[in-house]
């Protein structure tokens, strides 16, 4: 499995001198105790460690250069316990260079109307606080998170934990490499896109290799490699022989075993963590790789067909915001259009990401019209249901654009008997007919990324802080 590296986030506490050390001894008392609880609870991803209080221009400013240079760190919490004057942190805050949340709450949670005094007021001030601290944010347009809410309320520790999946997405996204076997699918428009600009703004890069390079890998895997992995198949999978006579049949999946160790190589020996490949360059290679592709993207790999690079790295970048869950590769193929039941079945030739697998999946090998080589093999099942979200990136020439879509996925009721191919379906929001328009009309592509676990406002906090326009249609 693709694992990344252990992260943190610090907790920062704005205030000042003017109120006393005994106050500032108990807005100490109380963030410890806050950064304890959340830790606590288990329901953040990553812990948060707590900073000196933030009292002084030199001190934000120290910690927010320290934060740039601790790879450990994905970002900074923010929270004014009392009014903490704002330009104490334009400094500091114009060098932070990773997401910042500004978490909107108070030590109470109710006033207590029979004791308050000012004593209490000045000490107890976040309102007062916030809207400082907010106005300095904004003017310096940081795109920062605002979560508001009781910090031991569940709903405002879940949005701090979906901030934090973004904010290590961001930082793993300068850390993407995609590996591209063959070039762009020829005459196909949405798959191209500018690289160096996508190095620029978003921190991928992306290299070419020939499909030689690739089948060097594959024809070095050994027999017993093969069929090591081969009995691993038969623990997970299902197996459906169809026509094929049994030796056959297992020589077409062992096929794909040996490129799937060899991909793995590959990809490992140059630190790629997303590829692609295109049937029309397959010089050398027994078969268009299915299951190995698949299995490769289970284990957290960003793919996408044709040479399609941009869907490649998204995957990848929603895979890390997933925590590789539920999460994968997507193709808008046909449309159910009966009344009442208007959908879009998704798929691919092969290549659909089993981690959206609501069944055990099955290994089949059937011809595949495209690529000109055997008869691949790959994994079929049928997809989940639930609420999710859909990307798609395109390169309008002048600019890089997201679209995002609001979808509701749902298990088939009828069964494909002759689709050898996995499937997914979803029903667009707003509703099938406006979804699928306004998908069309704002130029999203037919390839994208589906994800069960991310929300549209997770997509979009990502776009703000690598300032890409996106669309959201829900």
């Amino acid at each position: 499995m693709l694992t990344i590296d252990q992260k943190e986030f610090w907790f920062v506490v704005g205030s000042q001198h003017l109120y006393g050390e005994e106050a500032l001894q108990e807005v100490r008392a109380h963030a410890e105790e806050m950064v304890k609880s959340l830790n606590d609870s288990k329901a953040l991803p990553y812990p948060i460690k707590l900073q000196e209080l933030a009292v002084t221009p030199d001190t934000i400013t120290k910690i927010m250069k320290e934060v740039n240079y601790r790879d450990e760190v994905a970002g900074v919490i923010t929270w004014m316990h009392t009014f903490s004057p704002a330009k104490m942190w334009i400094r500091g805050t114009k060098l932070l260079q990773k997401p910042l949340l500004h978490l909107a709450t108070q030590y109470n949670e109710s006033i207590p109307w029979q004791t308050i005094d000012m004593d209490f007021m000045n000490l107890n001030q976040a309102a007062h606080g916030d809207r400082e601290y907010g106005f300095i944010n904004a003017r310096l347009k940081k795109q920062n998170k605002v979560v508001v809410g009781y910090w031991k309320r569940s709903e405002v520790q879940k949005q701090i934990a979906e901030w934090m999946d973004v904010a290590v997405a961001f930082n793993e996204s300068f850390n993407i490499k995609v590996a591209r076997f063959g070039d762009n699918m020829r005459n196909v428009a949405v798959t191209e896109g500018d690289k160096v600009e996508a190095q620029i703004q978003f921190g991928w890069v992306v290299d070419y290799f020939g499909i030689g390079d690739l089948v060097q890998y594959v024809d070095a895997v050994k027999e017993e490699e093969i069929d090591a992995l081969f009995e691993e198949y038969k623990e997970l999978y299902d197996f459906v022989y169809g026509d094929y006579a049994q030796d056959k049949w297992e020589a077409h999946v062992k096929a794909q075993a040996r490129q799937e160790i060899g991909l793995r190589r590959f990809l490992e020996a140059g630190n790629y963590n997303a590829f692609t490949t295109n049937f029309e360059d397959l010089y050398g290679m027994q078969q268009l790789p299915g299951l190995a592709v698949q299995r490769l993207m289970a284990e957290g790999y960003g793919f996408a067909g044709e040479g399609d690079w941009k869907t490649a790295a998204i995957d990848r970048l929603m895979k890390i915001m997933a925590r590789n869950e539920n999460t994968g590769f997507m193709e808008d193929y046909t449309y159910e259009m009966a009344a009442g039941q208007e959908a879009i079945l998704q798929s691919h030739m092969m290549e659909v990401d089993p981690s959206l697998a609501n069944n055990k999946p099955k290994i089949v090998v059937s011809p595949l019209s495209m690529g000109d080589r055997e008869d691949p093999a790959r994994l079929v099942f049928d997809g989940k249901a639930g609420a999710g979200v859909v990307v798609s990136m395109a390169d309008f020439g002048t600019h890089y654009k997201l679209l995002i879509n609001e979808v509701d996925l749902f298990e088939p009721t009828e069964a494909a008997p002759k689709l050898p191919v996995a499937r997914v379906m979803w029903k667009p929001k707003p509703d099938f007919h406006e979804g699928i328009k306004s998908w069309i009309e704002t130029g999203g592509g037919h390839h994208t990324v589906v994800s069960l676990n991310l929300t549209s406002d997770q997509i979009e906090t990502w776009a703000k802080l690598v300032a890409l326009e996106f669309v959201t249609i829900k």
